[in-house]
């Protein structure tokens, strides 16, 4: 029996010779990712922190902003409709630039190498809000207090735990593509020019050291940090929260007010209803850039055979007192 189009088999593939490895240095070497985790995380979110008392004493410059701006929707993009609905769910088919571009956009995010990411992905679908999802913000149960620990732990906690997803297992595909691997590989590259390049451009803009080191603080530091904490509360916000007007086996919800700054991912109660849709804010009014831009892409011939969501696919998906209001 052949699987479902619409459903991405996640489960792992047997492999008869072991694939090269597309982790940084690989076990040998996780305390230093750990430091390095450690870094990414704390340091842009003391900038974060500090962003709007350095606005109101020292003032920011239109060209930070739209560094900021235009940087993070690249990043945002990237991990939206590169890392997660093409690379982890198959949502649509790129061709070669396309697929590299999406995958050097996702790591100018800077929240881990692509193989690592779809990984874990993968794995928190096949067992979402079960035993065995890394990042679920009911891992400790349901009273207060263990919601709250839940919520730190699907939010930040996770990525410092010590067991990994087996990448040869969830991410058997990528790790073949020496293209992709390659990036994956050269992660802290991509992490170096996401950070310097706001800085070199408002630097050579401005033609000053001080140019230089506001686009490095707004486009840089604030950036990353807020695409960062955008980006975790899909994992811990979005499974604590929200509508569910449709069926899925988990506590995953739809947070309109992260719609805009998540690029259309926090519409995550049809998600993971239809994991492979290319669309996920489906209903009037849901607004979904990644959607948006995906159907740029296949209008120019850079992606097809995308997964567009019929309105049967979405009838059959919904909870039936949501279709008997509809």
């Amino acid at each position: 029996m052949t699987a479902s189009p619409d459903v991405i088999d996640d489960a792992p593939k047997a492999q008869e010779h072991p694939l090269p490895s597309a982790t940084l240095g690989g076990d040998s070497k996780r305390s230093i990712e750990q430091f390095t985790l450690l870094l990414f995380i704390t340091v842009p979110f003391l900038a974060l922190a500090a962003a709007i008392p350095l606005a109101w004493g020292w003032g920011v410059s239109w060209l930070d902003l739209t560094l900021m701006v235009v940087f993070y929707y690249i990043g945002c993009h990237g991990i939206t409709i590169g890392f997660h609905r093409y690379f982890t769910h198959g949502s649509f088919k790129a061709k070669r630039p396309l697929r590299i571009a999406l995958a050097i956009a996702g790591s100018l995010a800077v929240e881990g190498p692509l193989v690592r990411w779809v990984a874990d992905h993968r794995k928190h679908h096949k067992f979402s809000d079960a035993e065995g999802d890394p990042h679920s913000p009911w891992r400790f149960g349901e009273t207060v207090p263990a919601l709250m620990k839940g919520l730190w732990w699907a939010h930040i906690g996770w990525m410092f735990d010590e067991e990994q997803t087996p990448q040869h297992k969830y991410a058997p595909d990528l790790i073949k593509d020496d293209a992709i691997r390659r990036v994956s590989r050269q992660f802290v590259v991509w992490t170096l020019v996401s950070l310097l390049l706001p800085a070199l451009i408002g630097g050579l803009a401005t033609w000053s050291w001080q140019g230089a080191a506001t686009a490095f603080f707004w486009g840089s530091l604030v950036r990353v940090a807020l695409l960062h904490h955008v980006t975790w509360s899909i994992n811990s916000i979005c499974h604590a929260v929200g509508k569910r007007p449709f069926k899925s086996r988990d506590r995953s919800g739809n947070v309109w007010w992260l719609a805009v700054l998540s690029c259309g991912e926090s519409w995550h109660n049809l998600h993971h209803a239809d994991p492979t849709s290319a669309r996920h804010g489906v209903m009037k009014g849901q607004l979904d850039s990644s959607a948006r831009i995906i159907r740029w892409f296949e209008k120019a011939g850079w992606a097809y055979d995308v997964r567009w969501p019929s309105e049967a696919r979405i009838d059959a998906r919904r909870k039936e007192e949501t279709a008997e209001a509809a």
